[in-house]
């Protein structure tokens, strides 16, 4: 019988566990709370950006990576034609978010993981997970000073905010790895800038593949240099 690469089956169900956690915690809300649809999906969309983390402290090889990619995918692009999941997709939502959010996992996987530097994935996932998702809480309910990017309207509270939270995640995982504080600010100062104006880009949801692949390698080539 083949066997799959050994690595800890209690960490595989208690990840999946996790996920399972927040899928559910969000269709109960969408279904049985006046919580909108979009107020469900921001909680799907910072809570799963979490399992980089999950991936990164426990070592999970990229092979687990990868395949939950694959089939976060499909169930992304099912769900956006058919009501599977309405706490991530809405049907007919002009948005491929969802879907470019967990291919975005598994291009960082895929890239990060041989290189045996899995904080540039966490980085780029961790920013669209919580830079994102609260900049758009924070736009929707107190976003007062709107302006428009190419027909897409965003405001520049929610804007601050996306920069401002990709500054504060990407900074304290830079000194985790021993950078002293003056070089790890201007790296996460600038990683913040380019995740803001990434952010600001959002048709049909390509923020959510912009916004983790470009936050990644700015701090990557950055620190390389």
């Amino acid at each position: 019988m083949l066997e799959l690469p050994a690595f800890s089956a209690t960490t595989l169900g208690l990840t999946a566990l996790y996920l399972a956690a927040i899928i559910g915690c969000a269709e109960g809300l969408n279904r049985w709370t006046a919580l909108s649809a979009e107020s469900t999906r921001k909680i799907v969309h910072i809570g799963s950006g979490n399992i980089i983390l999950f991936a990164w402290f426990l070592h999970i090889p990229a092979w687990v990576g990868l395949s939950a990619s694959a089939i976060a995918s499909v169930v992304a692009i099912a769900s956006y034609f058919l009501p599977i999941l309405p706490s991530i997709n809405s049907v007919g939502r002009k948005s491929l978010g969802t879907f470019f959010y967990a291919l975005s996992i598994g291009i960082l996987v895929a890239w990060f993981w041989p290189l045996h530097q899995p904080q540039y994935a966490a980085i780029g996932i961790l920013v669209m997970a919580w830079g994102d998702g609260l900049a758009a809480i924070v736009g929707k309910n107190f976003g007062h000073h709107p302006y428009q990017l190419w027909g897409i309207e965003k405001s520049w509270e929610g804007s601050a905010t996306m920069a401002a939270v990709s500054f504060g995640v990407t900074l304290p995982i830079l000194l985790s790895l021993g950078d002293p504080v003056g070089f790890a600010v201007p790296i996460a100062l600038v990683v913040a800038a380019v995740a803001a104006g990434l952010e600001a880009f959002s048709k049909f949801g390509i923020d959510n593949l912009t916004v983790p692949l470009g936050s990644a390698a700015i701090a990557f080539l950055l620190h390389c240099l």
